[in-house]
């Protein structure tokens, strides 16, 4: 079972996006650790805060050392990536806590209209990046890049979305970063 906390903290998010958003969360899960997440007696669950730079940046500035506002942030409770199949609860019959992800509003729209994309469309694309992150994957050696974008690819095309890097040269840092 998944269960996925949608807080919306910030007003200039449409509230449709909380369903998208979800989706994304959800599609990634099953793209990761298989079909048995959502059958499976342990609760994996996560949270998706939908913000704005003001947050985001204060997040990232006393997280990450960064004084400036970024698209996502992801805060992973797990150790490292999950083995075969779902995470397990160290307590049975407890939730198994992945994380939360936290988007900024204003990042998110201007990045989008700089990619000429939809900010719906990017910013599902940043849930996926975001979850990935929960799960103990990471863009810090170029093989780590190119497994994580092409888990992007893949959860994004089943979600009906077009592949974020095709259309561009954009590195998965380039795209994912503020310059």
């Amino acid at each position: 079972m998944i269960d996925i906390i949608i807080n919306l903290e910030a007003e200039a998010w449409e509230a449709e996006f909380e369903a998208q958003a979800r989706r994304a969360a959800e599609a990634t899960l099953v793209a990761i650790l298989g079909e048995t997440v959502t059958t499976s007696a342990a609760t994996l669950e996560l949270g998706i805060t939908l913000s704005d730079d003001e947050t985001v940046r204060a997040l990232n500035r006393d997280h990450r050392g960064q004084d400036k506002p970024t698209n996502v942030l992801s805060f992973p409770l797990l150790d490292g990536p999950p083995g075969d199949g779902a995470p397990v609860s160290a307590i049975p019959g407890a939730p198994v806590l992945l994380g939360d992800v936290i988007l900024a509003r204003e990042t998110v729209v201007r990045e989008a209209l700089e990619q000429g994309k939809s900010p719906a469309d990017h910013a599902t694309h940043l849930v996926v990046h975001g979850v990935l992150h929960l799960l103990g994957r990471d863009h810090e050696t170029e093989a780590g890049a190119e497994i994580m974008e092409r888990c992007e690819i893949a959860v994004l095309r089943d979600l009906g979305l077009k592949d974020p890097y095709a259309e561009s040269n954009l590195s998965l840092a380039s795209a994912l970063e503020p310059p």
